[in-house]
This record gives structure tokens, sequence and C-alpha cells, in this order.
């Protein structure tokens, strides 16, 4: 394209095979208004089912839609970041493929934008299809991080949002491999204004963001956008040492007075408390070393294997990034 289309749509996606039709067609109803200044990037996160088949046979039919092939499965954060650097509009539109987040507030959130802003960000009203534990979770991982983040993150919202292209060139200077794209997106600032939905259930498939996943993405997050925890060192030395303060008192106590120290006891419930603190600041401190570690590998975030663009054969290139 030799002029920029007007929007972006960018679509991660992982054995989506069940539901990557009905997404294409509401999508692209979606995009109606602005034909033929759209496109459609999917990119396919190392799919293990015929994700990648349908997508290939969906850009050979429509030249709005660019298929992007991950060399693996580098993750949700990762695939949508690779998205990103795809797209080409001057607005891009990120959207899960499973329908939970619906194409077609895709005017509403534009309209928007028209009255001066870089972002327009989902926020959940209600979830429908998940469970009761998925939502209390998410509730409290949500304010939790409010609480700890250095920065502003709006609660109870995802990566469902309308960037502006200067917005999206911010973010894509940020090099960090442990990416939480949501926070990121905060961090930048700009005008970023909110717009309430209600979250839908997934149109087909299973959830790939099972309970470990989404505790590791806790961890990203709060670790990304926080040293809070870090300070949890000076809160746990400062009880350690007053209940050693007490212990001393105890010990001083009973020799002044004759009486026998049960030595044993008393030895193994400093042992053990100061134990687990120790190993506790120690796994906190483990987490922040580690992702300097994988930082400082400067290895890409993530190698594209085949870019199929509409009405074009499937490009063979890596690339990576």
């Amino acid at each position: 394209m030799n002029q920029r289309p007007l929007v972006s749509v960018v679509t991660p996606c992982y054995n989506e095979e069940e539901v990557i039709g009905e997404t294409y067609r509401r999508i692209t109803k979606a995009c109606e208004p602005y034909h033929p200044a759209y496109e459609i990037v999917f990119v396919n996160d190392g799919s293990r089912d015929s994700t990648w088949s349908a997508l290939e046979s969906i850009c050979r039919g429509d030249p709005q839609v660019v298929g992007v092939n991950l060399s693996r499965n580098h993750g949700h954060q990762l695939a949508l970041t690779a998205g990103l650097t795809v797209a080409q509009g001057e607005r891009i539109f990120i959207l899960d493929a499973d329908l939970q987040d619906p194409p077609e507030l895709l005017p509403a959130m534009m309209k928007m934008m028209d009255e001066g802003c870089d972002v327009v960000y989902g926020v959940r009203k209600k979830r429908s299809g998940e469970t009761w534990l998925k939502l209390k979770t998410a509730m409290i991982f949500y304010r939790l991080l409010r609480q700890v983040s250095d920065i502003e993150i709006p609660v109870d919202t995802g990566d469902f949002r309308l960037m502006s292209r200067r917005a999206l060139d911010v973010f894509l200077s940020m090099p960090e491999r442990h990416r939480f794209v949501r926070g990121m997106v905060s961090w930048i600032g700009m005008r970023q204004l909110p717009l309430a939905y209600d979250r839908q259930a997934r149109f087909a498939g299973q959830t790939k963001y099972p309970f470990a996943k989404m505790l590791r993405f806790a961890f990203d997050a709060i670790t990304g956008f926080s040293v809070k925890p870090l300070k949890v060192a000076i809160y746990l030395g400062a009880m350690a040492g007053g209940l050693s303060l007490l212990a001393l008192a105890y010990v001083f106590w009973s020799w002044l007075t004759g009486q026998v120290v049960p030595g044993w006891s008393s030895l193994m419930v400093v042992v053990l408390l100061l134990g687990s603190a120790q190993l506790f600041v120690l796994g906190i401190i483990g987490e922040y070393l580690g992702q300097i570690f994988l930082e400082s590998k400067r290895r890409p975030l993530f190698i594209i294997e085949q870019i199929c663009r509409g009405g074009e054969s499937p490009g063979k290139d890596l690339k990576s990034k």
C-alpha cells in the first residue's frame, strides 16, 4: 500500500480454528464504513490446529487481510506486539479472536477518537461465560495492580482498545520482553478515554489463559510496573527484628529468674521464621533478576515465519524483532 489505511484491526490467534471464520466475518462487517481504507492483521501464534490454513485461505480471497505466521508460540502479548509491528493503519484496533470483545464497537471508538484522544480502551461492565473464581481473581488482580503500580492503570480493562498511530509509535519503541500491553499503553500517557461495554462469552473453543498462565501474567504485570514488592524485604526485616527483640527479652528475663529456656523449641521457631522470610524475599528479588537476565540477552521479541497479504502468495522470509 502506498497510502496508510485509516484503520488496522490486529487480532492474535492461537488454536482458533472453530471461531476464525466468524471472527473474520464480524470484523469485516464492522469495517464496512471504512472500505477500502482498512486492513485486518491476523497473527497466528504457533497454533497446533488448522488456524493458519484457514488464515491463508482468507488472505487469498480478501485483499484487505494480512496473515502473520509466527515461527512458534510466543504468547499472547508478544503475538499482539508482532501484529502491531506489521499494522500500517493511522489507527489500530486491538481485538482478540474469541469474540468476547465485540468488533461492532469499532465505529463508537472511532467517533470518540475523532473528538480528540489517542487511546480509547474498553472497560468491562459484565463478563459473561466466566467462572466465579476467574471473576474474583481478576477483580482482586486489577485492584491490587492499581495499588502497587507506579502508574495509573485502569481497572477491569484488557487489551481491547483503539490507538492512534502516534501512540503506537511510542509503544513500539519500548523494547522490553516481559510485556504487559495494557500497562505499557497506560504508561504512554496522552489523552485516553474509557468505553464501557458488556463482555460476552467465547463464541467457540476453550480459553487460552488457564489459572497457571494467568498467575504468570499477573507476576509479569506487577514486577513490570512496580518495585514495591522489593520493599517487602524492609517490612519483613522490621517484623523479624521486632520478634527477635521480644524473644531476646524473654530469654534475658528467663535467665534473671533462673528459669530454663526451652532451647530446641525457641531455636526452631526463630530459624523457621527468619528462614521463611529470607526465602520469600529472595524469591521476589529472583523474579526481578530473572527479568533483567532475559532482557540482557537482547534476543528478538518474536520471529515471523511467513506474511500472507491479500491476493499474494505467502512470503517465506524469516523476520524478527
